[in-house]
């Protein structure tokens, strides 16, 4: 199950980091055009950091405590390195990638809790 679950927690580290990215106004005006509001940057940091808390429970449930936490910062590590990467070359994109990585978390973790 470790390529479902590095899947999932992939997806839900890019999404939780770019959330946390355009919580920031420098980035969301670069994204958006526009400073955020604060309504805005406020849902953006709760979904950022429990989507990441989403994706350390998944690891730590689906891999083992053991190994989990250790795939989940490999896995944090890989998006934030994507992030950084579409946000200096085409950060237009990064809410539209943001929105994919969570549609593609969704297929795994749907896999891992019907096999569950």
């Amino acid at each position: 199950m470790t390529p479902l679950v590095l899947a999932a927690n992939l997806g839900l580290s890019f999404a939780a980091l770019a959330a946390l990215c355009l919580s920031l106004n420098r980035h969301h005006a670069e994204v958006f055009d526009r400073k955020a509001e604060r309504a805005a940057v406020l849902r953006l940091r709760a979904f950022g950091w429990a989507a990441i808390t989403l994706s350390l429970f998944v690891a730590g449930l689906w891999e083992g405590w053991a190994f989990g936490p250790v795939q989940w910062i490999g896995a944090l590590t890989g998006a934030a390195l994507g992030l950084v990467l579409l946000l200096s070359y085409r950060p237009r994109y990064v809410a539209p990638a943001a929105l994919a990585a969570l549609v593609a978390a969704a297929l795994p973790l749907s896999i891992l809790a019907v096999s569950a």
